[in-house]
């Protein structure tokens, strides 16, 4: 049973590997070419994806028959020469995953709001400081994507686009928390402890 459950986890789809089941699904290209695209495709803002895990991922799929090397003459990075194509059986085992319930009842937990639970820990000022920094932040995001959002509409020549509605979700999410930011930054000098807490009750040995 061990050796089945360790076997099944190693079949396992990851996000890289759906990932780099679309990415050659558009196009063959080889392990440099899919680095480079997906660098170019700013893949860490929406999916966690390092260079090792693009060469694991398509040693990967090619073993599972999920993609398949083609012979080229391009020229590549080092000993790399082959390309890589989606399979049908990549393509089918792609839409699977795509149906997963998972994509849409997931909840994010980024280590801000983690902060914001854990601030009036935080020294004299300090709220105050990192409430003004991550709109700093914040507001670099925005000005960024806006101009990736510019790139994409050249390339793409129309907003009905999966990338466009991508990164323009993005942009209204960050604006929606700087909104949110500048109401917090007028009614800090309210916050107060809790009235009424009610703590969980021991638990009886």
């Amino acid at each position: 049973m061990k050796r089945i459950a360790q076997t099944k986890k190693r079949l396992t789809l990851t996000t890289p590997d759906l990932v780099l089941l679309s990415l050659l699904a558009e196009r063959p290209m080889h392990g440099y070419q899919a680095k480079a695209e997906l660098e170019r495709r700013e893949i860490r803002d929406w999916a966690g994806i390092s260079r090792p895990q693009v060469y694991y991922s398509l040693e990967k799929l090619a073993r599972i028959g999920m993609i398949r090397s083609l012979e080229t003459d391009e020229p590549a990075s080092g000993p790399e020469r082959s390309s890589f194509e989606t399979t049908a059986k990549g393509r089918a085992a792609l839409a699977d995953a795509l149906e997963r319930e998972d994509w849409t009842t997931q909840r994010d937990r980024p280590p801000f709001l983690t902060w914001v639970a854990l601030s009036w820990q935080a020294r004299p000022g300090v709220f105050q400081e990192q409430i003004r920094r991550r709109q700093k932040f914040l507001e670099r995001e925005v000005a960024r994507e806006r101009e990736t959002l510019r790139s994409i509409l050249e390339e793409v020549g129309h907003p009905y686009h999966e990338a466009a509605w991508m990164v323009s979700l993005m942009i209204e999410q960050f604006k929606t928390e700087l909104r949110w930011l500048k109401r917090v930054a007028r009614e800090m000098r309210k916050r107060g402890r809790a009235k009424h807490p009610d703590y969980a009750a021991p638990e009886r040995g």
